[in-house]
Formats: structure tokens, C-alpha cells, sequence
């Protein structure tokens, strides 16, 4: 959902009016092209994966404070992500220290992971325009949960392209930047039923 700004019509947002912006409620917001765009609530089953999937890495030994539920991520121009999970490396923590908002700007080291799990009728924004956002910013992996097709597409960042690999059912997840996660599409996707 597009919302309207209180600025003209023509005028688009930059990133230091969108990092201003307060419209007096809790709601968040993405910045596409200069346009506000609500995040609606998350679906139990969207929530479900996300919880679960932050458990799994912290039981392979990646602590808490590497780990974040919506993070912003700066990503290319005047564009604004907030994806369902993000894992930092060690440097990425270090720069976010002491933070007031928790957004991963342009200048520091990309995340190492983001991970997207699709809502109804957004498949294309994740699949999509995501996809080649979170690319521009050399994020090493990238992975589109999908309960409704019921798979998971794993993007791994290789000599400056994705390298897509689809995963359903008992089929394991391979993962360059975690080789030791023991998880299948089906352990992620269950989690949600």
C-alpha cells in the first residue's frame, strides 16, 4: 500500500526526510523510488518462519546480537528495505553499535544475510526488484521464503551475480555463508503450520 505524502504530488522523499518522517503512529515504512510504502502486519504463518528461522542460527552459534527482525537496509538510491531477518557480520554489528534506529546505511558493510519470507499478492517485490536490490548492495546471500508456492530459493552472491538454487520438500538447504546448517525446505515451511 502507497501512502501519500503531505508534500506535493510530484515531490518524492529523500532518505533524510524518510529517516525525519513521524506520522504519530507505530506503523513502518519502506522507501521505494521516494514513496513511502506501509508494511502491513505480518501473517502468523510469515512470523512463525521468521522466529523460527532466528532460532536456527543462533543454535549454530550466531549470537543474538548479530541477529536482527527488522533491520532497515539502505539499498541502492533512495530506496529503503525492511526484510524479516537479517544476519550481520562481526563488522556490521561493530558499526551498528550504539545506534538510535537500526538501519543499515550505505557506507557500512553489507549484511550477510537477508532473508524475505513472501506475503500474499508481494511475491514480485521479493522475487524481483528485492532480489536486484539486495544484489546492488553485495548482500553474500539472499533467501525468499515462500509458504504459499511452498519453497525456498536460496540467492547466493557470486562474482557479482546471484546464483539462484530452489529448495522444496526434504531437500537440504545449501548455504555458502553457513555450510554447516542442517535445515530443509520443509523444516522452514512446517514451521509455519
Amino acid at each position: 500500500m502507497t501512502i501519500a505524502l503531505e508534500k506535493a504530488q510530484s515531490s518524492t522523499m529523500t532518505l533524510e526526510e524518510f529517516f525525519n518522517y513521524d506520522d504519530g503512529t507505530d506503523a513502518m515504512y519502506e522507501l521505494e523510488d521516494g514513496e513511502l510504502i506501509l508494511m502491513t502486519a505480518e501473517s502468523e504463518i510469515n512470523r512463525r518462519i521468521a522466529c523460527f528461522l532466528f532460532a536456527c542460527f543462533l543454535q549454530q552459534g550466531i549470537p543474538a546480537y548479530r541477529l536482527s527482525m527488522k533491520t532497515e537496509i539502505v539499498t541502492t538510491g533512495s530506496r529503503v528495505r525492511v526484510p524479516d531477518l537479517v544476519v550481520f557480520s562481526e563488522d556490521l554489528a561493530i558499526a551498528l553499535e550504539g545506534a538510535k534506529r537500526s538501519t543499515v546505511m550505505a557506507e557500512m558493510p553489507s549484511p550477510l544475510l537477508v532473508i524475505e519470507v513472501v506475503s500474499p499478492n508481494q511475491s514480485s517485490r521479493d522475487y524481483r526488484y528485492k532480489r536486484s536490490e539486495y544484489g546492488a548492495r553485495g548482500i553474500a546471500e539472499y533467501w525468499i521464503v515462500d509458504p504459499i508456492s511452498e519453497r525456498v530459493t536460496v540467492l547466493e552472491w557470486v562474482e557479482g551475480l546471484y546464483e539462484e538454487q530452489v529448495y522444496i520438500g526434504e531437500q537440504a538447504i545449501a548455504s555458502l555463508v553457513f555450510p554447516d546448517l542442517h535445515l530443509t525446505a520443509a523444516q522452514v515451511l512446517q514451521r509455519a503450520y
